[in-house]
């Protein structure tokens, strides 16, 4: 998962067009080059679209982010890896947020 911290969205919309525009060429070159790998992707809509879901104690629905943070998931991409090892070396040459979470499938 594709973690977007404040820090990073604020660089991104302080960019000019040209430098934003070759920011998402590297992410499209890093989607390109782990083709093979990759099984599923998306870019999930802005936060303030998510509808959280509260399940502890009494249920309650509200609209806005999913999560309390500073950081919050932007997208994922589902890649088939032999291990660990693997994940990490993939994760290590994304070129745009500035955290990647790896979690297996259950």
């Amino acid at each position: 998962m594709f973690i977007e911290t404040e820090e990073f969205a604020e660089e991104l919309a302080a960019m000019g067009e040209l430098e934003r525009d070759a920011a998402y060429a590297a992410v499209e070159r890093w989607f390109a080059e782990h083709a093979d790998r990759i099984t599923h992707h998306r870019h999930l809509a802005p936060k303030e679209t998510a509808t959280t879901l509260r399940l502890r104690g009494e249920p309650m629905v509200t609209d806005g982010p999913f999560m309390e943070g500073k950081e919050v998931v932007s997208g994922y991409a589902e890649i088939e890896v032999a291990d660990l090892d693997e994940a990490m070396a993939v994760a290590r040459s994304w070129p745009a947020c500035p955290v990647v979470e790896i979690r297996p499938l259950a």
